[in-house]
């Protein structure tokens, strides 16, 4: 049966639900067949035939699913089962056009409690090569103030850090998604927050107190920093200071 194209012509938003709704297929079958971390999966065009999907379809929910540990693509080798093959799945919302001022605080406040956890379990449990890596990140963000799209990128990988530091798969994907799904508006909130001196002054103590395997103190420094980010987001006029 030929493979249906219907979906090439779909708007970007039913092109992304279309994506979404392959990957959690794949998901399932990686489940259904009991693959394993390592195992290779069938071809794209094969997936394509068994979904009824066009190649494209599969391609792009492969790089969902990729971005989350459930599969690890090799180009010019295939597709193989990832380090994180059951990864929660979170369609996008599709957010789109101007940065909303409550989306920006939503975003801040729906990390609050996930990377407060996350720093308090990474404090207990961060291993000596996690905190080599944590500072290595921090000193890379130090050298690059300046550039506003590789600090962005730095800090986040930061945070990202930390929870996979945690020891907690669950909040370790959760924050994956969330920084996946806003990169955007991760960069926007570090342009409107405007102190990168301040938020990297910030970091640091947050890393010494994991350094110090002080659980309390971390989790004190992490909500301090989030606080701090969501209040100048709250105080944020876009009329008056719109951002790109």
């Amino acid at each position: 049966m030929p493979v249906p194209t219907m979906d090439v012509a779909l708007q970007p938003v039913l092109r992304q639900s279309l994506a979404d709704d392959v990957a959690q297929r794949i998901r399932q079958l990686i489940q259904r067949r009991d693959y394993q971390p390592g195992d290779r999966l069938p071809a794209i065009a094969e997936m394509a035939r068994h979904f009824g999907v066009a190649g494209a379809s599969v391609r792009e929910g492969l790089r969902k699913l990729e971005t989350l540990g459930v599969v690890d693509i090799r180009h010019g080798s295939g597709v193989y089962v990832g380090r994180i093959p059951d990864a929660l799945l979170i369609s996008n919302p599709g957010f789109g056009g101007a940065f909303s001022q409550k989306l920006l605080v939503d975003l801040i406040e729906a990390r609050i409690p996930i990377e407060v956890q996350s720093v308090s379990l990474a404090a207990e449990h961060a291993t000596e090569e996690d905190l080599v890596q944590l500072r290595t990140l921090l000193l890379r963000a130090g050298a690059m103030l300046d550039d506003a799209v590789l600090l962005n990128q730095t800090n986040l990988a930061f945070h990202r850090a930390i929870a996979q530091a945690s020891g907690n798969g669950v909040l370790f994907q959760l924050l994956e998604v969330l920084g996946s799904l806003f990169k955007e508006e991760q960069r926007v909130i570090l342009d409107i927050h405007g102190s990168r001196g301040q938020d990297h002054a910030e970091h640091l103590g947050i890393l010494e107190a994991l350094e110090r395997r002080d659980a309390a103190l971390a989790a004190e420094r992490m909500r301090a920093h989030l606080d701090g980010v969501r209040d100048v987001l709250r105080r944020w006029d876009p009329a008056a200071h719109p951002v790109a």
